[in-house]
């Protein structure tokens, strides 16, 4: 029974971000700004920072926040890292309602406006393996992730690009 249910989780890991033909990162555009999910404005956001330090105070923030996109699932886009500057590596760890939309492939150093919920969870030692390894990290990185990690997440609605980065540019 163990087996069955160990490889049922793994399937759903291993096929979770594979390419989908049918699924989309494609951006409408809405007011001269490319957005993805539901249509929102840039205006009203709150800093990665804001967000960072209420959470400590709060089990959950409703609303908007502004960052730099400084990584994002390189088979798919059904995920990214929202950080309050380019340079840095820590802050939201972003998915998308519903698994609805999906960012470019190559959106890192991108500024972005998000419209959702903030939040706190523990992410168990399996899932942070497979985000590893989405993320392109080595099999010897992977292999030092051996805890659960408390980390602060956001389920974006909508994501509005207010300047666009691709890599290589």
């Amino acid at each position: 029974m163990k087996i069955i249910l160990y490889f049922s989780i793994l399937s759903v890991l291993i096929f979770s971000c594979k390419p989908n033909s049918q699924e989309s990162s494609k951006a409408t555009v809405s007011n001269g700004f490319e957005t993805y999910g539901e249509a929102i404005t840039p205006d009203g956001a709150a800093s990665v920072a804001d967000i960072l330090v209420n959470l400590k105070a709060n089990d959950s923030i409703s609303g908007k926040v502004g960052g730099y996109v400084t990584s994002v699932c390189k088979k798919k886009g059904c995920w990214m890292i929202l950080s309050q500057s380019p340079t840095d590596s820590t802050g939201l760890f972003v998915k998308f309602k519903d698994y609805g939309f999906f960012m470019p492939l190559d959106c890192e150093g991108s500024k972005v406006v998000m419209q959702g919920v903030a939040y706190n969870e523990v992410t168990p030692v399996d899932e942070l393996k497979h985000y590893a390894e989405d993320e392109g990290k080595s099999e010897e990185e992977i292999a030092k992730i051996t805890q659960p990690q408390v980390e602060n997440k956001y389920l974006a609605n909508g994501v509005v690009m207010i300047e666009r980065k691709s890599a290589g540019k």
